[in-house]
C-alpha cells in the first residue's frame, strides 16, 4: 500500500524537476526527476499514471541533452502506461506524451512516425477532451509542420487553417498562438515558391507577436527572419539584410535554446551574400551555420545538408568543381536518408550534382 505522505513528497520533487528545467538547471532537474521516478515506482507501481507523468519529464530532459533514443523510450513507456486509463487527467498526459514523441520523430526526420503520433493524439483529444480543447490547435499546428517537411503542402495548409480557426475562436486574433500559425503559413508559401503571397502572412506574425512580447524577444526575431527570407526571394536584398541582422542580433544575445535559429539565420544571410557574389562573407556565415547545426543535430541531418548544399553551390560558382561534387554527394546522401528519394530537396540536389558531373566530363 502506497504511503500518501511519501507519494506527495515524490510528486513535489517531480515539480521541482519541472521548475529546474524551466530555469535551465538541467543537472538539478535530472537528479530530482530520477529520484521522484524511483520513489513513485516503488510506492505506486511501475504502471502508475504518476510514474508515466514523471517519465514524460524524463523524456524531455533526455531530449534536451540530445539523447533521442533514451527520450523515445521514456515517451513510449509513458504512452503504454496511460493507454489503459480514460480519466481526463490521464488522457491529457497521454496526449502530451504522444505530442512529445511526434516532435521527437519530426526532429529526427521520421515523418511517417511523427504523423501517426499526432493523428492519434488529435483523435484522442477530440474524443475525450472535446473539439474546443486548447491542446487541439497545438497538435493541429504540429501535424501541419510535419506535412510541410514532407512537402505535402495542401494538407499542411488545411491543418494550419483548422488550428488558426480554433485559436482565434478561443483566444482572439491577436493572440501569440495565432502569430505562430501565420508564421507557419508564410513558411508554406516560401516552400512553394510563392514568396509575394507569403509576405503578408509573415508580416502579420511579426505585428501580432511584437505587440505582445516586444521587439527584442527571440520569438519576434524568428518571425522577422521568416519575413526576411520571403523579402530576399523577391530580390529586395538590402531590406532582407537589415531584417536578418536584426534577428541575428537578438539570437546572439539570447540563450542556448536559440542556437538553431541563429544557425538558420547565419545560413540565410550567407545565401544573400552569395547572391551578391560576396563569396568570402557567404562562406564565413555558412561555416558558422554548419558548426552550430552539426553540434545540435549531428552531421547527417537534412537541415545540416541544406547548409552543405549551399556550400556546394558556392564552390560551383567559384569553379572549384571537385570540392563542389564532394559537398553535393554528402548533402544528397543526407537528403535521401532523411527525406526520401522523391522529396523536392533531394531531386534538386541530385539534378545539380548530375549537371556538375556532366559539365566536368564534357
Amino acid at each position: 500500500m502506497a504511503d500518501p505522505d511519501i507519494v506527495r513528497q515524490a510528486v513535489e520533487l517531480h515539480n521541482v524537476a519541472l521548475r529546474e528545467r524551466v530555469a535551465g538547471r538541467t543537472a538539478l532537474a535530472y537528479d530530482a526527476c530520477l529520484k521522484a521516478l524511483g520513489v513513485l515506482e516503488r510506492e505506486c507501481g511501475v504502471d502508475s499514471p504518476d510514474v508515466a507523468v514523471a517519465l514524460i519529464t524524463l523524456g524531455l530532459l533526455r531530449e534536451d541533452a540530445g539523447q533521442f533514443s533514451e527520450a523515445e523510450d521514456a515517451f513510449r513507456r509513458a504512452v503504454r502506461i496511460l493507454s489503459v486509463h480514460d480519466e481526463e487527467s490521464t488522457v491529457v498526459a497521454r496526449v502530451r506524451a504522444l505530442g512529445n514523441l511526434g516532435r521527437l520523430h519530426r526532429v529526427q526526420s521520421r515523418l511517417e512516425e511523427a504523423e501517426r503520433c499526432y493523428l492519434e493524439a488529435i483523435r484522442l483529444t477530440e474524443r475525450v477532451l472535446g473539439s474546443d480543447s486548447p491542446e487541439l490547435s497545438v497538435l493541429q499546428n504540429e501535424l501541419a509542420v510535419v506535412y510541410k517537411y514532407a512537402a505535402r503542402y495542401d494538407e499542411a495548409v488545411a491543418w494550419y487553417r483548422r488550428a488558426l480557426d480554433a485559436v482565434e475562436a478561443e483566444f482572439g486574433p491577436e493572440h501569440v498562438e495565432a502569430a505562430t500559425i501565420w508564421h507557419n503559413l508564410g513558411g508554406i508559401e516560401h516552400a512553394r515558391g510563392r514568396f509575394a503571397e507569403g509576405e503578408p502572412y509573415a508580416r502579420r506574425s511579426v505585428e501580432i507577436r511584437e505587440a505582445a512580447l516586444g521587439a527584442d524577444h527571440p520569438a519576434v526575431a524568428a518571425d522577422v527572419a521568416a519575413l526576411a527570407a520571403l523579402v530576399q526571394e523577391q530580390g529586395r536584398l538590402d531590406e532582407a539584410e537589415r531584417l536578418y541582422r536584426r534577428a541575428i542580433t537578438v539570437f546572439e544575445s539570447a540563450t542556448e535554446s536559440d542556437a538553431y535559429e541563429l544557425a538558420v539565420n547565419y545560413n540565410n544571410l550567407g545565401a544573400l551574400y552569395a547572391t551578391r557574389e560576396q563569396w568570402s562573407a557567404a562562406e564565413q556565415l555558412y561555416r558558422r551555420a554548419l558548426r552550430l547545426k552539426e553540434d545540435l543535430l549531428g552531421p547527417d541531418h537534412p537541415d545540416v545538408a541544406m547548409t552543405v548544399h549551399n556550400l556546394a553551390v558556392l564552390r560551383t560558382e567559384q569553379g572549384r568543381t571537385e570540392e563542389a561534387q564532394q559537398l553535393y554527394q554528402r548533402a544528397l546522401a543526407s537528403f535521401e536518408a532523411g527525406l526520401g528519394p522523391d522529396h523536392p530537396k533531394t531531386r534538386t540536389c541530385r539534378g545539380e550534382l548530375d549537371a556538375l558531373q556532366r559539365g566536368s566530363v564534357g
